[in-house]
């Protein structure tokens, strides 16, 4: 999944009106951040003098004032891609939405623990002049459907974009960054407590009612939203997905009950266990007792407790899911040492570059089919007019005409139609099945790695990355304060 963002560069002042636009280049083509200058890459412009160039081109349209740039960035998720993936994909955006009229530079980080991509245009176009605007509702229209587009080729996960309101873009962007801080998400606990509060109402009311005791605020308007205990904003119930809309949580109401999940869950045979239960007497209060505790109750003293309390454990939650991951892996590779350790991360390194090398395989053998889809592409787009003319419509016979010519051009490389699509379909089916195999063993090495660092000193990896070998576990032996003990 990839997400992404624009940002805008504004006139500096003075006599040097192109200084953020030159410093946000200097910074994205950082060759510490982009392995040495290998993931950098240029369209309409050279990559050494790309400010040069850009600075040129406002001169000669006489717009060297105001703003200067974009800056557009795509976050993908983390173990999702690898960099060279992700240079490839902000390629082909940078060809699809900028290469016909715009000076570009873009690059690839891998510095951080979630790969993004930097772009940064000129804000004149090196065509006509004419500066590029970007208009509200640009980014749902076709900044994000073309990111989703590119990783759904590409076998990755896409966002929802639904309508091109500046709120959902916000709502889409907060639901990934939490997603990918840890397996916590807010959206989850909220939907179980709305469900749990349809089951139990009988109408509307009531359910606006149970949500109130469960420590929820609800706001009334357009669309129903809530908000829960430790969140700082109201969520609509909307976004959660089609089932919680208020039609749909209002049909829920009318038709789901008890009697309807019992439906709905196959039927188990009932097993009789014996037991022992002592019973225990509950205390009655008396008639003033009882009084005393209801007007404690009226004035507001005694308050019932919020049903929801997940979200005050949010950190120790995700603690757990990593210690999970970190248990699992050590039982099913059956490491108990160190060295052991060191054996597994050496082994998925190498497993990562045979997949990696098996994912280029089928790339560039699709690429090398690039023609036969391109003149697909071009027969789809005629394929409407092609029918209006075999039921007679002579109005479309140049359209026809070029139906045909493409149809032989396939013909002599041997292809239909047909044939062209269900190649598409075959490499679109094998290359994802790579990807996902890649994504796999990039998940398995970095929960590795996480265990190898926790388990060597600072003095050991001095703040740098450590290196998975025997010298450094040598090294971790022979520091008597903290011995190296065999895993379990």
């Amino acid at each position: 999944m990839a997400i992404s963002k624009i940002l805008n560069m504004k006139d500096c002042g003075g006599h040097f009106h192109g200084k953020h636009l030159k410093r946000s280049l200097d910074y994205v083509m950082n060759p510490e951040k982009t392995q040495d200058g290998r993931l950098v890459g240029a369209i309409n412009c050279q990559i050494d003098s790309a400010f040069e160039q850009m600075k040129a081109t406002k001169r000669k349209f006489g717009k060297v004032d105001k703003r200067q740039g974009y800056h557009i960035i795509l976050s993908f998720k983390e173990d999702e891609v690898n960099p060279d993936t992700a240079f490839e994909i902000t390629r082909r955006f940078v060809e699809e939405y900028l290469g016909k009229s715009y000076e570009a530079v873009y690059v690839v980080h891998d510095n951080t623990a979630h790969v993004h991509s930097h772009i940064v245009f000129n804000s004149v176009s090196f065509v006509d002049g004419k500066k590029y605007r970007y208009e509200k509702g640009d980014w749902a229209k076709y900044i994000q459907p073309i990111t989703n587009k590119l990783c759904q080729e590409y076998g990755l996960s896409i966002i929802d974009v639904d309508d091109g309101s500046k709120e959902k873009e916000h709502e889409s962007y907060k639901d990934w960054s939490e997603y990918r801080e840890g397996s916590f998400v807010w959206a989850d606990m909220i939907k179980r407590d709305l469900d749990s509060c349809i089951l139990q109402a009988g109408n509307y009311e009531q359910f606006l009612e149970l949500l109130s005791d469960k420590g929820y605020e609800v706001k009334q308007g357009k669309y129903l939203a809530v908000k829960p205990q430790g969140m700082t904003r109201f969520r609509r119930c909307k976004t959660l997905g089609d089932t919680y809309s208020d039609e749909a949580i209002r049909e829920r109401i009318e038709k789901e009950d008890i009697s309807f999940y019992r439906e709905q869950q196959k039927e188990v045979q009932p097993v009789l266990c014996k037991c022992k239960v002592r019973r225990y007497r509950r205390a009655k209060m008396s008639g003033l007792q009882k009084r005393y505790y209801a007007k404690l109750y009226r004035i507001g003293k005694l308050k019932k407790k919020p049903y929801s309390q997940v979200w005050k454990y949010k950190d120790d939650i995700r603690k757990m899911h990593k210690l999970q991951e970190e248990y699992l892996f050590l039982v099913n590779h059956d490491i108990h040492s160190a060295e052991e350790l060191v054996s597994v991360i050496s082994s998925l390194t190498d497993k990562r570059k045979e997949v990696s090398a098996e994912k280029s395989r089928i790339y560039k053998a699709r690429e090398r089919s690039r023609e036969l889809f391109d003149i697909a592409d071009d027969m789809k787009e005629l394929e409407p007019a092609e029918k209006s003319f075999l039921q007679g419509d002579e109005f479309f016979t140049d359209e026809h005409l070029q139906w045909e010519t493409l149809k032989q051009k396939l013909l002599s490389q041997g292809y239909s139609l047909e044939e062209v699509e269900a190649l598409r379909k075959h490499y679109k089916e094998e290359y994802s099945k790579a990807c996902a195999k890649e994504r796999a063993v990039f998940k398995e090495l970095n929960i590795g790695k996480s265990i190898w660092k926790s388990l060597i000193p600072d003095s050991v990896s001095d703040g740098k990355d450590a290196q998975y070998n025997k010298e450094t576990i040598r090294d971790r032996k022979e520091q008597p304060e903290r011995d190296m003990i065999p895993l379990k």
